[in-house]
């Protein structure tokens, strides 16, 4: 049977967009479908846009596994592309003695992680490197970096279109039938359509259970119910204190409300961690910073940083993560479903791709490519 694509990616965001790039240059013309009138502007859209070293997953876990690799042909892609980055570096600090103690273990995963160049430094050395933060002592990752995920997220775009592929905006997928060798994917919009594919990668953020729910006999025991951690970001108005990027120690469900930097050398600050109701919906979703949360962020951030001026802070932006774990639950890995999981040949499904997803996305695409040329 002939098929439209070799390969059909439903979701636009950079695994998505990775997943596209990878599959088009192994397998041929891939379609990438986007319910959204833009690539990116998912969860993709609301991150901090920091390229990660590795520091903090279970050691041998995907999120380990995929981050550091990812990192590293992160860099290596965006040099390659001339595309923009900052290799800033990262301080992990610790405000008191039991923090301390975190940040030693922090070190030990690192290490055993495999991440490059990482080091203790003391109250002194902290200082050196930014005189306004207070700490006992950090965390040093000079891997660490910020870059410019949109112009990322076209040129894996740019990569999909000269394979053959193409990106199909405003384009909701709705169904999913098997068929000998393939499927025949049906999509909504102003342009309903069906399409055939040999290979189907649902990669569809927080609506991804609700997409493999709409493939029939995919087994429902099979399809993870997330659970959904809104984080808030505020802005830093006058200049910037920081050259690194500062993070305070972890916290449940997240990294702690930390400092970042954007390429232009604009401070954000977050995300804090909420936790959403098990009945909340994505079409329900409030993305609105509550400018009443500025004293809790406020009260956070002076524990490294005491120098914050008073109403230096306004709501900048607010986005999703898409969990598998709930509160006070250990963090749970990301979820690569092929055939093994699911019992249906030629599908992927990515579940709970969370942070370190923009870092992992290069390697998430070859894993993802990988498993299906291997049919």
């Amino acid at each position: 049977m002939e098929f439209d694509f070799e390969a059909i990616v439903i979701g636009a965001g950079a695994v998505g967009l990775a997943c596209g790039a990878a599959l088009g240059k192994a397998l041929g013309p891939t379609l990438v479908l986007e319910q959204s009138d833009a690539i990116g502007s998912g969860i993709s859209s609301r991150n901090s846009e920091v390229i990660h070293a590795g520091l903090y997953y279970p050691t041998g876990s995907l999120k380990h596994q995929l981050c550091v690799r990812g990192r590293r042909m992160l860099y290596d892609y965006l040099d390659q592309a001339g595309l923009p980055y900052l290799k800033c570096g990262k301080l992990v600090v610790a405000t008191d003695s039991k923090e301390l103690e975190g940040i030693e273990a922090l070190a030990r995963k690192a290490t055993a992680n495999g991440v490059e160049n990482i080091r203790l430094i003391d109250r002194s050395e902290v200082a050196a490197l930014e005189p306004e933060v207070t700490a006992t002592g950090a965390l040093y990752s000079p891997e660490t970096g910020v870059f410019d995920s949109h112009a990322y997220m076209m040129a894996l775009s740019a990569e999909i279109e000269e394979t053959g592929g193409h990106i199909a905006l405003h384009t909701p997928f709705q169904r999913a039938e098997r068929l000998k060798g393939g499927f025949r994917v049906s999509t909504g919009g102003p342009d309903p359509t069906e399409v055939s594919t040999r290979m189907l990668v649902n990669s569809a953020g927080l609506s991804a259970p609700a997409v493999a729910g709409a493939i029939p006999g995919y087994p429902a025991e099979a399809i993870p119910e997330l659970r959904f951690a809104k984080g808030s970001y505020f802005g830093l108005s006058g200049r910037p204190p920081f050259r690194h990027l500062v993070y305070p120690a972890p916290v449940d469900g997240g990294l702690g409300v930390h400092a970042t930097l954007d390429l232009g050398g604009r401070v954000r600050f977050g995300p804090n961690v909420e936790w959403l109701g098990p009945e909340t919906t994505v079409e329900g979703l409030d993305l609105a910073v509550r400018p009443e949360q500025a004293a809790a962020f406020c009260s956070a951030i002076r524990r490294y940083w005491p120098g914050l001026p008073d109403n230096a802070l306004f709501p900048d932006y607010a986005g999703i993560r898409p969990k598998l774990s709930g509160p006070g639950e250990s963090p749970a890995d990301f979820r690569i479903d092929t055939e093994a999981h699911h019992g249906i040949p030629g599908l992927v499904s990515l579940f709970g791709i969370e942070s370190p997803g923009l870092t992992a996305s290069l390697a998430i695409g070859d894993m993802v490519s990988s498993s299906l040329r291997e049919r």
